[in-house]
């Protein structure tokens, strides 16, 4: 059966100083230390694949801060940059806002909190685990059919899916059988950390994680979706 992994990457830091939660806005680019974690990410996966690893296709979120994280991604990889609908941040009612923790105290926004399982403030999480699934089973075969030149059956076929925080963990959470509600603030998923799925034929075998831009975070700002 073949082999396969997929790397969910998280975008580096957003030029954001007014703390706005952005969501799905257009133009919020990165920031100087968000272009040196794209280099320095884009440098993890460029050794990966000098020591020999089957990276072969490259997808990001259609928003700004993705497509530029992606880009030093494709000059260290070769690649063209897909564009990816189905990974694209998570819905959000307080899209737009800054201070958005101290407006949960206005009475008028309590009744977007009814529902933090769903969540009732924005796009539901399972319906963000369904569409990069979506996502995650298309990069994993079209991995599969563009590494099919490989004569190492045990060397998997790998793909780069650049996207956003909340849809990457959420998807982890399903794939290791938690539950989908959670507390942002305790989110596994960094700027630019890399969340990968293993596949053999269309079975998810194992999920890791490693942060290659650890030395980068202290200090980092860093605005979750909701």
């Amino acid at each position: 059966m073949p082999l396969a992994t997929v790397h969910l990457v998280r975008h580096g830091e957003v030029h954001n100083p007014d703390g706005v939660l952005y969501g799905r806005l257009p133009e919020f680019h990165l920031s100087e230390l968000g272009q040196q974690m794209a280099e320095q990410v884009a440098n993890y996966f460029g050794e990966r694949r000098n020591d020999g690893a089957n990276l072969v296709y490259l997808a990001a979120s259609p928003l700004t801060r993705a497509q530029e994280t992606a880009q030093p991604l494709a000059a260290a990889l070769n690649l063209d940059v897909h564009t990816e609908e189905r990974i694209i941040e998570a819905e959000n009612r307080f899209e737009g806002m800054s201070g958005v923790k101290s407006r949960l105290r206005q009475p008028r926004y309590w009744p977007l909190l009814v529902n933090p399982m769903r969540p009732s403030w924005g796009e539901p999480y399972a319906a963000q685990v369904a569409r990069v699934m979506e996502a995650v089973h298309h990069a994993r075969a079209a991995a599969i059919t563009l590494a099919s030149g490989n004569t190492d059956p045990e060397r998997p076929a790998e793909a780069v899916l650049v996207g956003h925080q909340l849809p990457i963990w959420v998807t982890r959470l399903a794939a290791e059988r938690r539950r989908l509600w959670h507390d942002p603030r305790q989110r596994e998923c960094t700027l630019t950390s890399v969340t990968s799925l293993d596949f053999s034929d269309d079975t998810l075998t194992r999920v890791r994680y490693t942060e290659p831009c650890a030395d980068l975070l202290p200090g980092a700002a860093n605005v979750p979706g909701a």
